[in-house]
């Protein structure tokens, strides 16, 4: 008789299960392999092996470096920007600068001529920017030593006469070398013309000269050849600045042969006459800036406050310079 006992026999469910199970321990074991000790499955295990491997790596990796073609890094050059508006300024600093309407300018020194020399004359009995007065004085000194009221300011006109020379020959050899119409030039002649005045003020303001008019009664005082020697330095500046404007009609230093250009052009009455103009007009801001010095002189009976205001007006020359319109060239 045949057994009413089958075999045991496992549950189609419970087989999936089982097989399930292997196969996701199959994928975990391929996915992220662990050492023999490590049961499978174990997160915190995995991690640790991905950041030791992550470490040994870059132990192992060498820094990178720049390629040897790439140039080397210069940090104390400026940037792009800075380097444009440099080469701007450059242009621009050396640019030629428009004659037109540049007589202003020159009017305004000669106005600056009649207020220092008045000044200085009131104080010191000599000139800075008018050179004939001085010639005169210095012959007067040397013929009439015993007859004369001043016998030694025959050497303030003579220091002026030697330094007014020696800033021509300067002056000129500065706009020559840099050029006679360059803004730079300009700026820079103008510039220094203005601190030499300024230097000789300060001087008379800090007390190292006598500056009070109504007490100078000594012959010659020695130090007040500083300032005599400053300001016919710096007016030396004016002439050459308008001879290399081609503006020789205002020589913003002298009257004499503007007087005489005035009354010999065969144009005097014409209707249209520029430099019959320039002339007339230099003359009067001679007269006009001796005016005004000679009245802020006897108003305030300091020599230094007609300084001050001589070498603001040739500070706002000098900026003007700065930002005069460029000479316009026309193309071939």
């Amino acid at each position: 008789m045949l057994s009413n006992q089958h075999p045991q026999r496992v549950m189609p469910t419970q087989e999936a299960d089982e097989r399930g199970v292997k196969a996701a321990d199959w994928d975990q074991k391929t996915e992220h392999p662990s050492s023999p000790n490590t049961p499978l499955g174990s997160s915190s295990s995995r991690e640790s092996t991905i950041e030791q491997s992550s470490e040994k790596n870059a132990q192992a990796s060498p820094p990178q470096r720049p390629f040897a073609s790439d140039p080397p890094l210069d940090e104390s050059k400026p940037s792009a920007p800075s380097r444009a508006f440099l080469q701007r300024s450059q242009i621009y600093c050396s640019s030629q600068v428009s004659t037109n309407h540049a007589d202003i300018l020159l009017l305004w020194c000669c106005v600056i001529s009649g207020l220092v020399d008045s000044t200085i004359y009131n104080a010191f009995g000599t000139f800075v920017s008018m050179q004939t007065g001085n010639t005169i004085f210095l012959a007067l000194g040397g013929a009439t030593p015993d007859s004369t009221s001043k016998p030694y300011g025959w050497a303030k006109s003579f220091v002026s006469i030697a330094c007014f020379c020696l800033g021509c020959i300067v002056f000129s050899h500065m706009t020559r070398l840099l050029g006679n119409l360059k803004r730079s030039t300009l700026v820079a002649s103008f510039l220094s013309q203005t601190l030499i005045i300024f230097v000789a003020t300060i001087v008379v303001q800090c007390g190292a000269v006598n500056g009070s008019l109504d007490s100078i009664t000594d012959d010659i005082d020695w130090y007040t050849i500083v300032p005599i020697a400053l300001l016919s330095f710096q007016s030396a500046g004016q002439i050459v600045g308008s001879r290399a404007l081609n503006l020789s009609e205002i020589p913003t230093v002298v009257l004499t042969s503007m007087l005489h250009d005035i009354f010999t052009d065969r144009n005097l009455l014409a209707r249209d006459n520029v430099k019959r103009n320039r002339r007339v007009l230099a003359f009067f801001a001679i007269l006009i800036g001796a005016i005004c010095g000679g009245f802020i002189g006897e108003e305030t009976t300091r020599m230094q406050i007609p300084l001050w205001i001589a070498g603001a007006l040739k500070l706002i020359i000098t900026l003007a310079w700065a930002f005069w319109p460029e000479k316009q060239t026309s193309a071939v």
